[in-house]
C-alpha cells in the first residue's frame, strides 16, 4: 500500500524545505495527489534517503546520546504524558491492524472450508475445479504468511516522527506546521512563521481560543481565561496552554496582512545595547511576558525614552523574525542620531541602560512578505536597509516555503555590511540561500549595482518577489532598472528608510 505524505511531513522526514519539493512537482519530477506525496516515489526522486542517514534518525540518536541533558529532552522531546498518550495510539492502531488481520485470515481460513464441503458433495465434473480453486487459495495464503518484505524506510521514519511531533493543519487557510518538544501550539506555530491571532500568550487574555476541529490536545500551562460551556462543548481550547496529543485540525484566525494586525502599546525593557560597528548599534528590548508585542516581520514600530521631563523617540524596522515576540532588535545608526532622532541620540551618548523601560507603538508599515510561497524570493538592502530584510529572512526561513532566497546587501561606506557574518553562515548553512556584498559611492550607485547583479543572476524572473529596502536614492535607482528590464511593477516591494 502506497504510503501517502504530506508536503510538510515528507521535507521534514528528508530534510528540505517544503520549497524544493513544490519546485519538484512543478517541474514533474515528483507526483502530487491532492497535495500529497507518494513515499515509494519519494525514495526515488530522493534515492539517498536511508534510515540512518535521515534527519529523523539523527534527531533520535542525539537524543538516546545526551538523554540525561533535562534541557534536550525539554528541546526535542514532549513531556512524558504526552509521549506515553502518542504511544498508546500508535498501539491502539497497530492493535487495530491486527484484529482486521485476524478477522481476514478467518474469513479464508471458513472460505477453505466451504470450497472443501461443496468439493466433496459436487459431482466428478466440478469437483476438480473446486479442488484447484481451494489449492490458488492455500498457495495465495501461504505466500503471504511467509513473505520477507522489505523495509519501508519512509513508513518507519514517519512513525518515529509522529511520536515525536505532531501536525497541526489550519482552516480555512491550510497552513501547517509541527508541534515539537514542548512547545505550545501558539508557540509552535509563531515558530513556524505564521500569525496567529493572540494577545498575551500567558492564558489571560483569551484571544488565541481557536476550535480543534479533529486530533487531542492537552493542556501544559496553567491559564486565568475562562472559557464558556459553549466553548467548551464547541471544543474551543486556548492555543498558549495547550499542546498537541495527536495531528491536529484547527479553524483558527491568522493575519492576512498589516491591516489585521491592532495597534498596540506596550513598555519593553532595555536588554543589551551594543556596537555593531562604528557606526551601527543594535539595541535588544524584551518585552513583558503577559504583554507581547504582535507583528508581521519588515513592519516598524516608534520606541520613546522618557528622561528628565522629555521624551525622545524614533521609528524604526524590526529586526527580528515575530517568531520570537519577546525578544525585539533593532538596527540604529549614528546617521538617525545625526538627523535629529532623539532617540537615536541618546543611544549613541550611552544614556541607555539595560533595564530601562522602553515604550513601543505600533506596529505599522506593509513592507511584508506577500502570499507567494513556493516562489523565489529576493532582496535588495543598502547599509541599514538590512535591518528589515533580516526580519523577512528570518520570517521567510521559518515558513519553509521558497526555493531560492537570494540576498544583495550594498554599503555606501567601507565594511558597512555590518552582519556579513550572519548572511554567510546562512549560505553556507543552506543550499537555497545565496548572499552578495556590494560597495557602492552612493545610494544611487547601490541601487544600480544591486539590481544589475540581481538580473545578471538571473533571479529577476517575473515570478520572483523583489523587496527593496534602503534611502530614496537607493530604492529609486533599483526599482527603475528592474522595471526597465520588464520586471512586473506588482512583484517588486520597496520601504524607503
Amino acid at each position: 500500500m502506497a504510503q501517502l505524505l504530506s508536503l510538510s511531513r515528507a521535507a521534514q522526514l528528508i530534510g528540505v524545505t517544503r520549497g524544493d519539493l513544490q519546485k519538484k512537482i512543478r517541474d514533474g519530477e515528483l507526483a502530487a495527489y491532492d497535495g500529497l506525496v507518494d513515499g515509494a516515489d519519494l525514495q526515488r526522486v530522493y534515492p539517498a534517503l536511508r534510515l540512518e542517514e535521515s534527519g529523523a534518525f539523527e534527531r533520535v540518536a542525539q537524543i538516546k546520546e545526551q538523554a540525561f541533558s533535562r534541557r534536550m529532552r525539554e528541546r526535542l522531546l514532549p513531556s512524558q504524558e504526552v509521549l506515553a498518550q502518542r504511544l498508546f495510539a500508535q498501539g491502539q492502531e497497530l492493535d487495530s491492524l491486527r484484529r482486521h488481520l485476524a478477522r481476514y485470515h478467518d474469513l479464508v481460513v471458513a472460505l477453505r472450508e466451504k470450497i472443501d464441503g461443496r468439493a466433496r458433495a459436487a459431482p466428478a465434473g466440478l469437483a476438480a475445479p473446486l479442488r484447484e480453486l481451494g489449492g490458488m487459495l492455500d498457495d495465495g495464503l501461504a505466500a503471504v504468511l511467509g513473505s520477507q518484505e522489505t523495509l519501508d524506510t519512509v513508513a518507519v521514519m514517519d512513525d518515529m516522527l509522529r511520536v515525536m511531533t505532531a501536525q497541526v493543519t489550519l482552516r480555512p487557510s491550510g497552513h501547517e506546521f509541527f508541534v515539537e518538544g514542548s512547545e505550545t501550539i501558539l508557540e509552535a506555530a509563531l515558530h513556524a512563521g505564521l500569525a496567529p491571532a493572540y494577545g498575551c500568550g500567558n492564558g489571560n487574555c483569551g484571544l488565541c481560543k481557536a476550535r480543534v476541529v479533529a486530533g487531542e490536545t492537552r493542556q501544559i500551562r496553567n491559564t486565568d481565561y475562562p472559557l464558556s460551556e459553549a466553548e467548551r462543548a464547541q471544543n474551543y481550547r486556548l492555543l498558549c496552554a495547550h499542546t498537541a496529543v495527536s495531528d491536529l485540525v484547527i479553524e483558527m484566525v491568522e493575519a492576512q496582512s498589516p491591516a489585521d494586525i491592532p495597534e498596540q502599546q506596550i513598555v519593553a525593557r532595555v536588554r543589551s545595547a551594543a556596537a555593531l560597528d562604528a557606526e551601527t548599534m543594535l539595541l535588544h528590548l524584551q518585552t513583558p511576558r503577559s504583554n507581547r508585542l504582535r507583528f508581521l516581520a519588515g513592519q516598524n514600530v516608534t520606541l520613546g525614552y522618557a528622561g528628565g521631563g522629555i521624551d525622545f523617540r524614533g521609528d524604526y524596522p524590526v529586526a527580528s523574525c515575530p517568531c520570537d515576540d519577546r525578544n525585539l532588535l533593532f538596527h540604529i545608526t549614528r546617521a538617525d542620531a545625526e538627523s535629529g532622532d532623539g532617540f537615536a541620540a541618546r543611544l549613541f551618548a550611552g544614556a541607555v541602560h539595560p533595564g530601562d523601560p522602553v515604550n513601543v507603538w505600533g506596529p505599522f508599515g506593509d513592507f511584508v512578505l506577500r502570499p507567494e510561497r513556493g516562489l523565489p524570493l529576493a532582496f535588495l538592502c543598502c547599509d541599514a536597509g538590512f535591518a528589515p530584510v533580516r526580519s523577512l529572512v528570518e520570517h521567510a526561513l521559518s515558513l519553509d516555503g521558497f526555493p531560492e532566497i537570494a540576498v544583495y546587501w550594498a554599503a555606501t561606506r567601507p565594511g558597512g555590511q555590518y552582519l556579513a557574518n550572519q548572511c554567510r553562515a546562512w549560505a553556507e548553512a543552506l543550499d537555497h540561500f545565496s548572499y552578495r556584498a556590494l560597495d557602492a559611492t552612493d545610494g544611487a550607485d547601490a541601487g544600480r549595482q544591486a539590481a544589475a547583479a540581481l538580473m545578471a543572476a538571473g533571479q529577476a524572473t517575473a515570478d520572483a518577489g523583489i523587496y527593496i529596502a534602503g534611502g530614496h536614492a537607493f530604492a529609486e535607482a533599483a526599482q527603475r532598472m528592474l522595471l526597465a528590464a520588464g520586471v512586473p511593477s506588482g512583484r517588486v516591494v520597496a520601504a524607503v528608510l
